[in-house]
This record gives C-alpha cells, structure tokens and sequence, in this order.
C-alpha cells in the first residue's frame, strides 16, 4: 500500500478531500494531468503544486520543495484519497473505464501484474462501477498515457504471460499430480513450478485458478471455488486471535494466505459493524478543518493540568492514589469532550464505508485506532472524575452495602454519564455525573431507595434547572449548596407553587413526601389542580434558567 512521501502533500489531499463534492473531480484531474507533466529527475515548489491541483496561488511563500519521483508517488496516492471521499461513477466520464479484471483482459496478463503496473505509475481511481460496487478503475486515457511511456515494459508482460496450450496443459498435470500425492496447497504448488518452469509464482497460480473455474467438475482445487461457510470463519477467526499464524491456518484449511487474511479481514469487518457506537454530535465535526482545530494543543489547559487537590487523610491507601490525577479545568474538560466525541464520529462515519466481503485492513485498522484513541481519552476523563464516586459514596454509605461496593457501581455511573454528556451546553460534567450517580445509588441503597426514587423522578427536573443557574461549584457538590441553590429558585416562584414543590418532592429538612391528594385537601383544592400548579411552576423555573443561560 502506498503511503505520502511528502506530509505538506498529505495536508494538501486533507483539504481537497474535505472541499465541496463538486470541485473533487476538478482537483482529481488537475492531479492526473500535474502527473503526467512530471518529471521524476527535477523539482517542483510547493506553490507551483498548489496552483496547478488548485488553480489559486497560496498567500504564504514557502521554501518547501518536492523532487519528481516523490511527487509522481504522492500524485498517485492524492489520486486515490480524493476519487474515494465522494461518490464517483465511471457514468461521470465519457470515455472507456477499465476495472482490474478487465484490464488484465485486456492485455491478457494477470491482475497482480496490473498492480505492478500501478506501482510503476498507471494512475488510478476508486469509482463507482455500474453494478453499485466502487473498485479501482482506469480511464482509457490513463492506460494510453501509461503505454506510451512504459511501452517496452508492457509489451514483455504480454510476452511473458502468454503460455502456450501445451504449457498449460503441463503446468494443470503436475499441479493434479502433487495436490492429490503430496496434499500440497495453492501456493506451495504454485511456488514450486515458478521454480521449475521459470515462471512467475502469480502466473502459475492465476492458470491453475483460470482452469478450475472455467472447468469445475475438473478442478485441482475444487474447495476453493465454494465459499467458505460462517462457521468456518468464525473458527479461523478464533484461531488467528488465540495467536495461531497465517500460514498454519492456510494450510489446515487448505486456503490461500490471501483468502486466510480477507477471511480475518470480512470477521473484523463484521464485529466493528454490530459494535455500537454512540456518541454526541456537534456541528464543529463537519468542518473543513475539524480534526485539526479539535487537537490543537491549549497551553492554558496543559498548564490547569498540572494542578493537584490536597488529600483527605481519613482515605484508605488505595483511595488516596485517585488524588494524584490532578482535576480538570474547564477549559480541559470541553476539550476532551470535544475529541473524545469526535474521534467516535469520525469511527462511525467510516465504518459506514466498510463493506465486510471486500474489507480493506487498512479501513479496519482505522477505525480500531479511532475507537482506541476515543478510548483512552474517556479513560482520562473516568480517571479525572473517580474522587467525585468517592465523596457521593462517602454520603450515601449506609445498610447493607460497604464504601468500596458503592464506588464500584458509581464507576459503572460515571463511565456511563461520559458517554451521555453533551459538552456543548455549557455544564460541567460533574454536575450531570453527580446526579447519574445518585440516581444508581437510589437503586442500591434499600433504605433510600423510596426517597431517592422519588427524587430522581421529580427532583432531577429542579437540580437540572439548579445546574443551568451554575450558582454552586459542581466539582464540590455539596448537598447542602444545592438545597441553597434550589432555595434560591424557590424565591421566584408564589407561595403555594413552593409549598407544592416542596412538600411534594420532600425539599424540606424532614424529607418527607406527600401526594396530590394530600396537598389538595391541606390546600382546598383539587389533586388536578395541584397537578397543574406543579407544572406551572417547573415551567417558571425552566425560563428563568434559560434567561440566565442567554445573559
């Protein structure tokens, strides 16, 4: 697989990529027609790339220079990147387009000597091919350019590859003959009459492939014209994950190396597919140049993280390490929401592009990367916020479980609220972690389990509002700051709207609760009245947190 030379170049096929869909073409044949132009022996300013890819001239002068032959690479790889970020079809040209099978055809040579042909310089595109499929193609163009400068180079891979009938014949009979008496495989067949004949490994085993599909009650190697059957692959998957090598597996399967690896491929394939991948969309992930505004590095947060919090002494060991990683900022906490989120985005929307029977390792490979680099960065987050399930489990320590019971299912809370957190609202994420956990602590704690419930039903409604008001420190979260806070909204509202909410969701010292019945009798009033109040109310709460919010 071709890879950049240049890293200038590779910054450059990022833009065009992330241009609108319809210059892409443009840019894509400003690239085959730069390439051609190309000398491999002489140098080209970077300017002078830009404009002819481009048709502008870049505002900011440069010293930088690229030689012929690391141009013509990165040409052809631009190419590539560029036809595969939007949807092309070969309908799109006028002129003749070849895929791979149809160009060795053509020349009749076999495909891997296409590919070598590519390495030389035949340029080529990803398109869209008439049966929906997007594969690499030719322009006839493209090839008629490639023949007249590599015409000698062509016309001895015709030469070479043309075996006369007696030759196949041959090479068919001793390929029988060691595939039923040897019990050898594909490649050791073919390798061995390379040696023999003088001939290519690829040519040898590209006749014997040719004659089994065109002969198939006849065939050599009659397994491999069957495809292999799901459970199959899962066993060969499992093998190659226990550590068991290609080329075992190859032959225990009587299978190729080629077909072991898209077997291996299509499997990790299909479990990034059925693997959910959630995340919270902003509209920043869209832009030209996101990836690169997302991870530029912030100095001012760098310095915040060196920041540590003192110790409480009355901690076990194990809990006094959670204090060595320093508190996140805010500035911090946004930027690491914003990556973490981005890089499932960006995981996301290339999976989609995965089609697991022709699965690329390079497109797995990517998008295992993304997924373990937005991994690693929730990890730090979890890291950062594990003081916060301590002090909340602290509070809650009571019945039946014991402080490490409850921190362990607060850490199951608090991963979860940072997959659920939506960092652009403006909230700190320990003010919707705290509550998270609190809610999960309403479960596993019996004897606040009817209270809290209660509160999570009800409640959650008014710290929302609270939290909007930003009026307390979250990284703190003092019980007794939010029933401050709430008191505080309570001042906005009538007498009876707050002695509605507070007897109802048990907001006083006693924490009692009690229904729309029993307020509607001590009030003189209907329950659907009192109902309606309440609803009033939360409404009132709701638009006075939102015209703080807007201030």
């Amino acid at each position: 697989m071709r890879k950049y030379k240049n890293k200038a170049i590779a910054e450059l096929s990022g833009e065009l990529c992330s241009s609108l869909p319809r210059l892409r073409k443009g840019f894509l044949d400003a690239a085959e027609d730069l390439l051609q132009l190309t000398n491999p022996d002489q140098a080209y300013p970077y300017e002078f790339v830009v404009f002819r890819l481009t048709g502008y001239r870049p505002q900011a002068r440069t010293k930088r220079v690229f030689d012929g032959k690391g141009l013509r690479n990165d040409l052809l790889v631009l190419m590539l990147d560029v036809s595969d970020s939007f949807e092309l079809h070969t309908s799109d040209y006028s002129e003749k387009v070849y895929d791979t099978a149809a160009m060795a055809r053509r020349f009749d040579v076999s495909t891997k000597t296409i590919q070598r042909w590519r390495l030389r310089g035949l340029p080529a595109r990803r398109l869209i091919f008439p049966d929906g499929k997007r594969r690499i193609g030719f322009l006839d163009s493209s090839v008629e350019w490639f023949l007249h400068d590599h015409l000698a180079d062509v016309q001895r891979s015709m030469k070479f590859s043309q075996l006369s009938q007696a030759e196949r014949d041959k090479i068919i009979t001793r390929a029988r003959r060691m595939a039923t008496f040897a019990n050898c495989t594909l490649i050791e067949i073919a390798r061995r009459l390379a040696r023999r004949t003088g001939r290519a490994v690829e040519t040898i085993r590209y006749t014997i492939r040719k004659h089994d599909t065109e002969f198939p009650d006849k065939a050599i190697f009659p397994h491999l014209l069957s495809s292999v059957g799901g459970q199959e692959k899962r066993l060969i998957y499992r093998s190659f994950l226990r550590g068991e090598s290609v080329g075992k597996l190859a032959q225990r399967y009587r299978r190729t190396r080629g077909s072991i690896y898209r077997i291996v491929n299509e499997m990790r394939a299909h479990q990034l597919l059925e693997q959910p991948v959630s995340f919270v969309y902003n509209e920043c992930f869209e832009s030209p140049n996101a990836e690169k505004s997302i991870f530029a590095e912030d100095n001012e947060a760098q310095a915040d993280a060196t920041k540590k919090v003192k110790t409480p002494a009355d901690l076990p060991p194990y809990l006094k390490t959670l204090y060595d990683v320093p508190l996140l900022s805010a500035k911090q906490e946004y930027q690491l929401f914003c990556q973490y989120n981005f890089l499932k985005f960006k995981a996301d929307k290339c999976r989609k592009q995965i089609d697991p029977k022709h699965a690329l390792a390079k497109q797995v490979k990517e998008v295992e990367s993304l997924l373990l680099q937005a991994n690693v960065l929730k990890n730090h987050i979890v890291r950062a916020n594990l003081r916060l399930v301590v002090s909340i489990a602290k509070r809650h320590l009571r019945g039946p479980l014991n402080l490490f019971e409850l921190i362990s299912d607060g850490n199951i809370s608090l991963m979860r609220a940072v997959e659920k957190f939506d960092f652009a609202r403006g909230f700190r994420f320990s003010t919707y972690a705290s509550w998270a956990i609190m809610r999960n602590f309403a479960r596993s704690v019996p004897k606040e389990r009817y209270r809290l419930d209660r509160f999570a039903t009800g409640n959650e409604e008014i710290l929302d509002i609270a939290a909007g008001l930003r009026s307390y420190d979250p990284r703190e979260n003092n019980s007794a700051e939010m029933r401050e806070t709430i008191d505080v909204l309570m001042q906005h509202l009538t007498p009876r709207e707050r002695t509605i909410l507070t007897e109802h969701y048990g907001l006083d010292e006693a924490g009692r609760t009690k229904t729309f019945d029993q307020l509607g009798k001590r009030l003189g009033i209907s329950k659907e009245r009192v109902r309606q109040i309440e609803i009033q109310a939360l409404e009132k709460l709701r638009e006075i947190s939102d015209a703080r919010e807007n201030i």
